[in-house]
């Protein structure tokens, strides 16, 4: 799980070093995000969570997820 706050930029970078076709994309449905991960790379994933609430991540078969956990930004 990875926690963050609401109208806030969030970067998250991906290191893809299992070779499994399972990872090698990931999703995040609620973000309209579906990103390839190339094995042995760095990449970057960035989106603006605009309301606080649990958002799932997963592989592009769904069998490995996360989390993003959005809170209320701190003014």
């Amino acid at each position: 799980q990875v926690v963050v706050n609401a109208l806030q930029r969030v970067r998250l970078n991906f290191y893809r070093k299992d070779p499994s076709s399972c990872l090698e994309e990931i999703r995040f449905p609620d973000f309209h995000i579906a990103q390839e991960l190339p094995l042995n790379q760095v990449t970057p994933i960035e989106f603006t969570p605009n309301e606080p609430g649990t958002y799932t991540f997963t592989c592009g078969m769904n069998m490995f997820r996360g989390e993003v956990k959005v809170e209320t930004g701190q003014v």
